[in-house]
């Protein structure tokens, strides 16, 4: 049985995951800052981000860091967590996901733009957009690093029901049946879970929408 860390295990992304790794039978650990956080189903560390040692990590198949950041005090956080996670399993045969944002995504096949640099972006979530890309920068310039960025649809769904279903892309902006870029935290966190073992997308990003 394949062993599986979630970073951040206690927001909606890592709650979702959490559950998504145990319902395909995955050995689960969640690791979350909030000492209030309780969770009898998975093995628990309380502990930052930053205090995380290799020791932390290690044994480990995957590390999947779904932390969040939400405020301009957080946001050059996102990469800096994200680095040290790297830096952490860098030379390991342990693969790390990173959940980002949809604002790296190209809006078409010519890859010149990207959504963040449209105008219609909203400028509420430009913070998050570049605090996410920012991690996807450190991605692609590790060394060493088994990786995946996951980038969630540009509208991304806490309160969606699983549907157990999804459509997959790379960094290209892609849409659902009804024209949409769409899906809930629950589908997404179930490509994320699926793609442990397909291996699709291994130092490459990937994007998923649903219905």
């Amino acid at each position: 049985m394949k062993k599986v860390a979630i970073i951040g295990a206690n927001g909606k992304s890592g709650s979702a995951l959490v559950a998504e790794a145990l319902k395909q039978g995955y050995d689960v650990t969640g690791f979350a800052r909030n000492k209030e956080y309780k969770n009898g189903a998975i093995k628990l560390v309380h502990k930052d981000v930053f205090e995380l040692s290799k020791a932390d990590l290690a044994g480990f198949d995957v590390v999947i860091s779904a932390v969040a950041v939400w405020t301009p005090q957080t946001f050059p956080l996102h990469a800096k967590m994200t680095q040290h996670i790297a830096e952490l399993l860098s030379g390991t045969q342990t693969r790390l996901f990173v959940i980002g944002g949809a604002g790296v995504l190209y809006t078409d096949a010519s890859r010149k733009t990207r959504l963040m640099d449209t105008s219609s972006f909203p400028a509420e979530y430009m913070g998050v957009a570049e605090a996410t890309a920012a991690s996807y920068e450190v991605l692609k310039a590790s060394k060493d690093l088994i990786w995946t960025y996951v980038i969630p649809a540009a509208e991304y769904d806490a309160n969606a029901a699983r549907t157990g279903s999804y459509v997959l892309g790379g960094d290209e902006l892609i849409l659902n049946g009804k024209g949409k870029s769409y899906i809930g935290y629950a589908d997404l966190a179930l490509a994320v879970i699926d793609e442990i073992g397909a291996q699709k997308f291994i130092g490459k990003p990937f994007t998923a929408v649903g219905e």
